[in-house]
């Protein structure tokens, strides 16, 4: 028997999957300090849970080790809930990577509680201002265009429109992984974002979304580089600073990428933009050519920290 485990995490959250790619996602806002920390859990190929109201969060490690031994997401949730002696204070839900989903609310979650499970998708509350917050979650799901993590942002922010978490907010938390497993468990996540603390977490949450799309295009960028495919790695980097045009760390290594292509005239306007930003990274750029990262090549260096003066 699992231990009776009591933290009232009270909330509002969203378990989903995306049919077209199979990506398995979920999100989460609380009154409650690092929620990110024990409501959502995921795993690609497997499934996805968030365990809530007064939260054992045993049910996530339990319920992804069942789904991963072949059990639905419906029928793990009703073995754990039978098994719970707390059952009447939880509220979960559980979704697999055939898109079975299940939630359960118990009978003493402190209203307003409760949730709707609908196609490829549970949304889930309690302790809420009012009855709804579920219902304003499920149409903004099923109405918003874009990819997973856009889609259960959007039920995020509807969910706290209609009223939210009767005591406030404090943190939040978005998780997203691939559709199929890689055999590297760190490369399956597309998305793993807390906002521990905070007056304002959705819109940290989605301010750290669109920076992890960014470096998302980075490291994509990086792959097309290690392919030879220049062309494709320009592409990828020139997206990344669409989404963060200040971003320094961005447009120096996409500078250090067009000089590594012979591309050198491209790249200074680009250091030159880097240099006024912050001076450190024309200390640094002579460092990377003792290190391979750029040609050894002085009179190169000189060029382009001709920028910063």
């Amino acid at each position: 028997m699992r231990p009776n485990v009591l933290r009232p995490v009270h909330t509002f959250s969203i378990v989903a999957r995306d049919p077209e790619t199979g990506e398995l996602g979920v999100a989460v806002q609380s009154h409650w300090f690092s929620v990110g920390s024990i409501v959502p859990w995921a795993e690609a190929g497997v499934g996805a849970v968030a365990t809530q109201s007064f939260v054992d969060p045993s049910y996530g490690k339990l319920g992804l080790d069942l789904m991963r031994a072949g059990r639905s997401a419906p029928d793990a949730l009703k073995s754990l809930i039978a098994g719970d002696e707390g059952r009447d204070v939880r509220q979960v839900a559980m979704i697999d990577a055939l898109g079975n989903v299940d939630a359960w609310t118990g009978k003493k979650a402190v209203p307003a509680a409760g949730h709707i499970v609908g196609k490829n998708y549970s949304v889930q509350a309690n302790l809420m201002l009012n009855d709804r917050v579920w219902p304003a979650m499920q149409r903004a799901f099923e109405e918003t265009k874009g990819d997973l993590a856009e889609r259960m942002l959007a039920a995020l922010d509807a969910a706290q429109e209609a009223g939210g978490d009767i005591r406030g907010r404090q943190s939040a938390a978005l998780i997203v992984v691939t559709g199929k497993p890689k055999g590297r468990p760190w490369a399956d996540k597309i998305f793993d974002l807390r906002v521990d603390d905070s007056p304002e977490p959705l819109k940290e949450l989605r301010r750290l979304v669109t920076l992890q799309r960014a470096y998302n295009h980075m490291n994509a960028g990086d792959l097309a580089v290690e392919k030879k495919d220049n062309e494709g790695a320009l592409r990828e980097y020139s997206a990344a600073e669409r989404l963060v045009p200040d971003n320094a760390e961005m447009i120096y290594w996409h500078a250090i990428a067009l000089v590594n292509m012979g591309r050198t005239d491209d790249a200074l306007p680009l250091f030159r933009k880097v240099f006024a930003m912050d001076k450190n990274w024309a200390t640094l750029t002579p460092r990377l050519s003792e290190v391979g990262l750029l040609p050894g090549d002085e009179k190169l260096i000189e060029r382009i920290l001709s920028e910063g003066r």
